[in-house]
């Protein structure tokens, strides 16, 4: 059976993975040949792209997902976009089923008033810079000295632990020099972090929650008059033991004497972003107070704060993006599907199509639910199989001939390897296990050993 996956993510490696040890296949005597498509020249994603450089405990989910690249049965093909350089009828052509694994790489818009000023951002754009995308301009004015983060997650907290922290204290990472120059050139010394409901609610996990508070030169304040806990809220903190450690960190915290560092990080709850303030550009953020209704709700009171503030940074959520030739809900971010199965405009499951991961249930939960949400579109592909139209050319090589035939540059898991060796030889003279490539182009040429 040959499989094509779009998205070299963890979701789509997992997948990968799961097909080729799938006991039913394996029973039947079924083998199985697997391509991975990427649209970058390198795979992992999010990984690589998405979780903050100051997290190599996250980023050594790559050893694993390596292994799972380096199986026989399974092929990385990088540098190839779907809907640019192949159409869903080239993907049917030549394998017997797609999983699109494309995951979510645009922020949720944020519908007040001023929030097209400039010094106003997604956290997705300055999250890809802070990590080196290549699709990214390499140069970022980080604004200000009092800056407004939006969100309650762990993408939220990372960004305001970046924009806070010592530029420094990053160089034992692999980020690359321009983002250590705008780093450094900021002259940050106070970011307001703003949740719109209370502290047992924040979708952030302990780990992260924490990591605020352990940075140098950084002090973490917090209110205790925007601490509240109703019936909802203490219910959640007696079922789940994630947000009991957060309310006890976040109360820790407030009663505690100020150790008057240089820079604050303040973590304000209960403040909704009704406006972002400027004329020309931004110049603060108006948020109203909330308060809860009982029920893990909250509604506005009618009270309004301004804040002087010259960036925002909106971190509420991720979206996916459309695919070509696929049905797409906008409002969520998702292709359509029915565990895994993609749908049609009819809800009619197309035929040997599937998504999973982000792109599959929307941005939520960590990298290690990836491997369930796989599991389930896995098992319905499978059982789907004897329904599939055969692919009508299932060779190996007549794939890599289409490619060649329309002139894509593509690289593939040994020129990966070369890639990441390069990284790791830029990384060695500065004492550092590696430093990034940064444009795609160059990527591209050392990935396919160009002159």
């Amino acid at each position: 059976m040959r499989v094509g996956i779009v998205g070299a993510g963890p979701a789509g490696i997992y997948a990968a993975d799961l097909l080729t040890k799938d006991e039913t296949l394996t029973a039947s005597g079924t083998p199985v040949s697997i391509d991975i498509l990427d649209k970058l020249p390198s795979p992992y994603g999010l990984v690589r792209y998405g979780v903050a450089p100051d997290h190599p405990r996250i980023k050594q989910i790559q050893g694993a997902l390596h292994k799972i690249l380096d199986k026989p049965e399974i092929r990385f093909i990088g540098n190839v976009e779907y809907g640019v350089d192949l159409k869903l009828e080239d993907l049917q052509h030549h394998y017997d089923a797609v999983i699109f694994a494309t995951g979510s790489d645009r922020d949720r818009p944020l519908d007040i008033p001023g929030i097209d000023l400039p010094g106003s951002h997604g956290a997705a754009d300055f999250v890809f810079w802070y990590d080196s995308h290549p699709d990214v301009a390499p140069d970022w004015h980080v604004e200000g000295t009092s800056v407004a983060v939006i969100g309650a997650g762990n993408v939220a907290v990372d960004v305001a632990r970046i924009l806070a922290k010592d530029a420094d204290d990053l160089l034992d990472t692999d980020i690359t020099d321009n983002v250590h120059r705008g780093l450094r050139a900021k002259k940050i010394t106070d970011v307001h972090v703003f949740a719109r409901r209370g502290i047992a609610q924040g979708k952030f996990t302990p780990m992260e929650l924490r990591e605020l508070d352990k940075q140098a030169g950084v002090e973490v304040i917090v209110y205790p008059e925007d601490f509240d806990l109703d019936d909802a809220s203490l219910a959640a903190i007696e079922d789940s033991n994630q947000i009991k450690t957060n309310v006890k960190v976040l109360q820790n915290w407030a009663i505690r004497d100020p150790r008057g560092e240089g820079k604050r990080l303040h973590l304000h709850f209960l403040h909704r972003p009704v406006e972002v303030l400027g004329t020309e550009r931004v110049e603060g953020l108006r948020t109203e107070r909330m308060e809860l209704t009982g029920d893990g709700d909250v509604r506005g009171t009618g009270e309004f704060v301004d804040h002087e503030v010259q960036a925002v940074y909106r971190a509420i959520g991720y979206l996916g993006s459309p695919a070509t030739d696929l049905p797409f809900d906008e409002d969520r971010g998702v292709i359509p599907n029915d565990g895994g199965r993609v749908l049609d405009l009819d809800d009619a499951p197309i035929p040997g199509v599937y998504a999973t991961g982000w792109i599959k249930r929307g941005p939520v939960g960590l990298i290690g639910h990836t491997k369930g949400d796989a599991l389930e579109t896995v098992t319905n592909l499978v059982a789907d199989r004897d329904g599939f139209a055969p692919a009508a050319a299932p060779e190996p090589e007549s794939f890599i001939q289409l490619l060649e035939e329309r002139g894509v540059r593509y690289t593939t898991w040994e020129g990966w390897q070369r890639l990441e060796s390069h990284e790791e030889s830029l990384g060695e003279p500065q004492g550092r296990k590696r430093v990034k490539v940064l444009q795609r182009e160059e990527m591209t040429r050392i990935a396919r050993d160009e002159a």
